[in-house]
């Protein structure tokens, strides 16, 4: 059976390369036509009604979530991928404790943007500000970058010295970190209490936000997928550049990419600081739609989520691990039904994903060239021996 769906699994590739192959000999104004067309449908996506896709939507089963809020979750979610394929598929670096800076993106909105914060308020007391006062939104984005970044530069610093599980078990220890400094320091994070009034691009949530309320979700979709398609054109700009480059080189084989005048450190280091300020900037959405956060929104297991829709979706490929990113969100709202069985599920889907496809549903060619090559080596191996 499983030599069959093997099989069946190598038709889908084959066909999924004849797709991209037909795909990149069109001509250049009809891919932009294309793409243009995608672009158009992902903004209309909260307004589906299409007849025969409305099926799609989380909220028409009994007891759906909100679809907006799910296209947004979705959103934010395929962000965090984005930040940790650089990471993970580009420099080739395992990093278990992403949440880690996803939290902090999401503490620095809460911290210096709500006026129910004991870092807001201690400037309100010592510089005789009115009650009201707090850092804006805008200023609180920039914030949640810097502090993410700066984060990805001291975790990368004294560790990045090390390689494979050792670095793995590390960055867990950084997520873990995290969480619990946010538990403890009441007196800065509200401990267990959490942090409410996270304001949004209109301000705190108030009846009286036209736009970014806590009702009408749609509005955060489109914000959400704006800053993605931004990322994801930053991005694919950086794969193609010198750096992404380099990146490739060191995750091919750090050692070769070393002697070849490549310094693995220094851009390793640079992985980790833009996969951070991603991470952190996904944080910062997320705290500022649901504008309310505590510790326990930002457990282990989350962060083995973000890692899974990396491994599932195909590292390396951005297309993939949206993909995975989308698949690992919206299916367990979608089916709410079999909501008991949804983790149980989720590890089959899991193991047969590692067995028929170690490499990935869409992955990169460059990575799939690489593990078939690695099998060839391991079954000539035994031949030589």
């Amino acid at each position: 059976m499983i030599n069959k769906m093997r099989e069946l699994d190598r038709g889908r590739v084959n066909a999924l390369h004849s797709v991209a192959d037909r795909w990149k000999a069109l001509p250049k104004w009809q891919r932009s036509l294309a793409f243009v067309a995608f672009v158009v449908f992902l903004y209309y996506l909260p307004l589906l009604g299409i007849p025969g896709l409305t099926w799609l939507r989380t909220d028409s089963i009994s007891g759906g979530s909100n679809w907006a809020g799910v296209l947004f979750t979705c959103a934010v979610y395929v962000l965090v991928a984005i930040g940790l394929n650089v990471v993970i598929g580009l420099a080739g670096l395992l990093d278990l404790g992403y949440i880690g800076f996803f939290a902090i993106g999401a503490y620095a909105v809460a911290l210096f943007g709500s006026v129910n914060s004991p870092v807001v308020q201690y400037f309100q007391r010592e510089f005789d500000l009115p009650p009201t006062w707090a850092v804006t939104w805008a200023i609180c984005a920039f914030i949640a970058l810097v502090m993410a970044l700066i984060s990805g530069v001291l975790l990368g610093w004294p560790t990045l010295r090390l390689r494979g599980d050792y670095l793995a078990i590390v960055t867990l220890g950084f997520g873990e970190i995290i969480r619990i400094v946010a538990r403890n320091m009441e007196g800065v994070t509200r401990g267990p209490q959490g942090i409410s009034a996270i304001p949004g691009p209109e301000g705190p949530p108030s009846p009286d936000n036209q736009i970014f309320g806590l009702i009408d979700i749609k509005p955060w979709y489109w914000l959400a997928i704006t800053v993605v398609l931004l990322m994801v054109f930053a991005v694919r700009r950086l794969e193609h550049s010198r750096v992404g480059r380099s990146w490739l080189a060191i995750r091919e084989d750090e050692d070769a990419a070393a002697v070849m005048g490549v310094y693995p450190f220094k851009f390793k280091l640079w992985a980790f600081a833009i996969g951070a300020a991603l991470g952190g900037f996904a944080g910062f959405l997320f705290a500022s739609r649901y504008a309310f956060i505590d510790p326990t929104q930002f457990n282990v297991n989350l962060s083995i989520l973000f890692v899974a829709m990396v491994v599932v979706g195909g590292s390396g490929n951005m297309v993939g691990v949206s993909v995975g990113a989308v698949l690992l969100a919206y299916l367990p709202e979608r089916f709410r039904e079999i909501a008991d069985y949804r983790w149980l599920a989720f590890g089959l889907a899991m193991v047969l994903v590692m067995i028929l496809r170690p490499q990935g549903l869409i992955p990169s060619r460059r990575r799939a060239r690489e593990l078939k090559d690695r099998a060839a080596e391991a079954e000539e191996a035994p031949a030589h021996v």
